[in-house]
């Protein structure tokens, strides 16, 4: 059984009968190409110009920069100029940073945007209406509208949280055109972003991906900005508790040898014991892998991925109520390279200051005073070390002359704040969304004051409620 009381028996027994009745590729909206579809114009964003702010205390996650207790941070046609206690900037416009700290953007390296819409339909203390049964059966009627606005109603609290770059793992990949709507709405909200492109809901283990689609969406999507990259998202190779769904390692030679053949990264859930050695006997493991939740490895696991240069996502909210510790500090003293993420946010909120919380409380209740993980090595965590996990760390994840400016202001002002002590203290154990004021991605003001500069968050949270009520019905969901 799952953590939900679930397993896959359950699911496929409850969705086989919607399965055969509406196949596989899901559904259409009236109009949309079974083989996608060319990026449209990104809806209005706010123009890239050039901003100075002034006195923040600022958190460069820069080692040769360090951390300024009043500095100003200089940007301009989305690149960051400098980084120092004092910058001219004659002509720039001014954002007051007193009472901030200045640092960068979270680092979301792991989160199944596509699931958001589903919340009103899970309820926490009935097993038959928590995540994995929900989402395997609505995820089949899921059409691209459906992915779409559910993406931008996850991106929009990503970005209310302070999150500027995440990895979309998208495991309902239904059609080519779902890809695209997925890719379209990390565009039309601004974001920086790694789409993962896997199956859909339920495919068959004897089934590949579509590898076809796979050079389309590359030349379609990647590189015209450095704001979208793609990877794929494997099924579990040998490694799955009852409930979730693997593959053999012939099917993973075959998806991951097309991934790289295309220079596609991939990454793939964990969290069950003998998987990592089955990778490793079977010659998969590598610098493009990201694993996702460290539960359940050995010694000689951890030696394998360190000698690899495989990475590994936690996401500590999610993993504190499973089976088996958190080896985020044995990955860590293995050399492991680590990141942090929110998984989904349906049933937890998407909060990377209660990542840091959790992993933080985790850590103390495993090894109390032997704790070593300092926290600023939990906000490293979630911003430089969660761009390099994704790709990113010669663009973003610092505050870097050069680098280009995504970042965040955090109100110190606020009452659950207020007065500050050690910055880093402060975010890792007081700090919520709410005390999150600027959001910068990519030189765009995407929210200031609390509030956003253009995307119309009342629209999309109208119509994520419409998807749901639709899902619902053509899933008949009780």
């Amino acid at each position: 059984m799952d953590k939900d009381g679930i397993n896959r028996r359950t699911i496929l027994t409850a969705t086989t009968a919607l399965g055969a009745a509406l196949g596989t590729s899901g559904l259409l909206p009236r109009g949309a190409s079974a083989q996608g579809a060319a990026p449209s114009t990104p809806a209005s964003l706010p123009a890239r110009g050039e901003f100075v702010i002034r006195g923040a205390h600022v958190l460069s996650m820069d080692d040769a920069i360090g951390d300024l207790p009043s500095g100003d941070v200089h940007v301009r046609d989305g690149a960051i100029v400098a980084v120092a206690a004092s910058v001219a900037a004659p002509g720039a416009q001014v954002i007051d940073g007193k009472g901030m700290i200045c640092m960068p953007g979270f680092v979301d390296t792991h989160l199944h945007h596509w699931t958001s819409v589903l919340r009103p339909l899970m309820q926490a203390d009935d097993p038959k209406l928590t995540y994995f049964p929900v989402t395997a059966a609505c995820g089949l009627v899921y059409t691209p509208q459906d992915s779409y606005r559910s993406v931008m109603l996850s991106v929009a609290q990503s970005l209310t949280s302070g999150i500027t770059t995440t990895q979309n793992w998208a495991h309902n990949v239904r059609s080519p055109a779902h890809a695209d709507a997925e890719m379209g709405a990390m565009r039309d909200s601004g974001i920086r972003g790694r789409f993962a492109y896997g199956n859909p809901a339920l495919h068959p283990n004897d089934k590949t991906i579509d590898l076809a689609d796979l050079p389309r969406a590359k030349r379609d999507w990647v590189g015209r900005d450095g704001m979208l990259t793609l990877a794929i998202n494997s099924r579990g190779v040998d490694n799955f508790n009852a409930g979730r769904i693997g593959i053999n390692t012939d099917m993973a030679k075959k998806e991951w040898g097309a991934a790289r053949d295309l220079g596609l990264p991939i990454t793939m859930h964990t969290s069950g014991v003998g998987g990592i050695k089955t990778l490793n006997d079977a010659g998969l493991l590598g610098p493009d892998v990201q694993l996702v939740h460290p539960l359940g490895t050995t010694a000689e696991d951890r030696e394998a991925l360190a000698k690899h240069g495989v990475t590994y996502s936690t996401s500590p909210v999610g993993e504190a109520g499973r089976t088996g510790d958190i080896q985020f500090v044995e990955m860590l003293d293995a050399g492991v390279k680590m990141s942090l993420s929110i998984d989904h946010t349906t049933t937890y909120d998407c909060n990377c200051f209660h990542c840091m919380r959790t992993l933080h409380t985790v850590n103390l209740h495993r090894f109390g005073p032997k704790n070593k993980v300092t926290m600023k090595r939990l906000v490293q965590l979630a911003t430089i070390d969660g761009a390099r996990d994704l790709g990113f760390g010669d663009k973003t994840g610092s505050l870097t002359p050069g680098k280009r400016a995504d970042l965040i202001l955090v109100r110190t002002t606020d009452g659950n704040l207020a007065p500050i002590g050690n910055p880093y203290d402060a975010l890792v154990m007081l700090a919520q969304p709410s005390n999150v004021d600027t959001v910068v991605v990519d030189g765009r003001i995407l929210r200031r004051n609390g509030q956003f500069t253009a995307l119309d968050q009342d629209k999309v949270v109208r119509e994520a409620a419409d998807a749901a009520a639709g899902l619902k019905a053509r899933a008949k969901w009780t």
